[in-house]
């Protein structure tokens, strides 16, 4: 049987020692300023990022690898006779998605399986930790695609946004919005649905009255989890993300791991955002 490489790309967010540990092939994202371009995580750390952001005081472009990336980064482990599965960003947030499935169609069928996650940041990550695990069990590639493919609609995801700034400076809320809602402190808080990020709700006052909330929302689900992994990713806001997986870790007994955001998710969020992810049991009504 042949062996199973696991790939992802760069918006996982996917702590770097899993990288070693399990073999998981990262194809990096582009951040584009102006006339430069940079590899997510590669060439550019989300610090770097920020730091250009106040620096020049406009966002990024971020964009997918191309089917060559794909190409190049696939072609040694097919060479080698390992399979691959590739699971992507979400097809409704970029075109990754359909870039892996140009790069799939040069290599022999069957070699190369492409997964749509309809997914982002380490929502992504609960899924490649899954196709991990039953490549280690021993399934097959083609063994793997319909197990993710029943587990993505399943992937719980909520983040606090600290700012608005990044939010109105991507176009994605108009500069009244930024001005009153900064003005009264209120804290939007995204989920992902279908794959799409969509405005869950608002929070006004503190961050930390925020991230409380999305920390009630989680505990209140511990029932519906399937009890195999929970991720908090942040992005700047390391001190909320240690105390979510602290108590996480103690009301559900789970695994509970954190992971920093890398450069698309930062250019899209903003320093101080913080994030829950898990799995659910089954899929909600």
């Amino acid at each position: 049987m042949s062996k199973v490489k696991i790939f992802a790309d760069s918006t996982s967010d996917l702590p770097a020692a899993w990288l070693t540990e399990y073999r998981i092939g990262i194809i990096p994202l582009y951040v584009v300023f102006g006339d430069e371009t940079f590899k997510d995580g590669v060439d550019m750390t989300p610090t770097e990022l920020y730091r250009k952001v106040e620096t020049g005081g406009s966002l990024p472009k971020t964009t997918a690898p191309s089917p060559k990336d794909f190409m190049d980064a696939f072609a040694p482990y097919i060479d080698r006779g390992e399979d691959i599965v590739y699971i992507s960003l979400s097809s409704k947030l970029s075109s990754t998605y359909q870039n892996a499935l140009i790069a799939a169609g040069e290599f022999p069928e069957g070699r190369v399986h492409v997964v749509d996650s309809l997914n982002l940041c380490s929502g992504i990550g609960l899924l490649v930790m899954k196709a991990v695990r039953a490549a280690q069990q021993g399934l097959a590639a083609r063994e793997i695609v319909p197990l993710l493919e029943q587990c993505r609609d399943r992937v719980e995801t909520e983040f606090v946004i600290d700012t608005l700034e990044y939010l109105y400076k991507g176009g994605r809320c108009s500069g009244m919005q930024n001005f009153i809602g900064s003005l009264l402190q209120i804290r939007p808080v995204l989920k992902l649905v279908e794959g799409n990020i969509i405005p869950a709700y608002k929070v006004r006052g503190r961050k930390e009255k925020a991230v409380q909330q999305m920390l009630d929302n989680a505990l209140s689900d511990i029932a519906n989890m399937d009890g195999d992994l929970i991720i908090v990713t942040h992005t700047h806001a390391e001190d909320d993300a240690r105390r979510l997986a602290a108590i996480l870790r103690e009301r559900t007994g789970s695994e509970v791991a954190i992971s920093e955001a890398g450069c698309v998710i930062s250019s899209h969020c903003g320093p101080g955002t913080v994030a829950i992810m898990y799995t659910r049991k089954n899929i909600p009504a």
